[in-house]
């Protein structure tokens, strides 16, 4: 009998611990900050760089080799979105600072588009 109730403690006890919820995992995570940088590209960054990421006539494709982390890493894109950057690649005109985002927009949108430059590859 005792062996029984053990078995059977034992038992429902793995059931209990079925029932858990189970953290987020980073991959989770990471596609939580990804759908959020999609969301703050769209409203703040598409009208000039393309919801595509392939730029339009008012700013470059981020998917140009231009911006591969080697050449533009991603502290440039930080300075870029708080303070603007003077025109030094194209003839779109200077960048201007993109007002109203969080740190974690910013970090948010470079994950976003890492992930995409990632995915679709980069443009000559």
């Amino acid at each position: 009998m005792c062996l029984l109730a053990a078995v059977l403690a034992g038992g429902l006890a793995g059931c209990a611990g079925d029932s858990e919820v189970n953290p987020p995992t980073a991959s989770d995570q990471s596609a939580n900050v990804i759908s959020r940088g999609t969301e703050v590209y769209a409203t703040s960054c598409a009208s000039c760089h393309g919801v595509d990421l392939r730029g339009t006539d008012k700013g470059p494709s981020h998917l140009s080799i231009v911006y591969e982390p080697g050449h533009h890493g991603d502290q440039s894109f930080r300075s870029a979105i708080a303070n603007g950057v003077a025109q030094h690649h194209w003839d779109f005109g200077d960048m201007e600072p993109v007002p109203g985002l969080t740190d974690e927009d910013v970090e948010a949108v470079i994950a976003f588009v890492r992930a995409e430059q990632q995915r679709q590859g980069f443009e000559g």
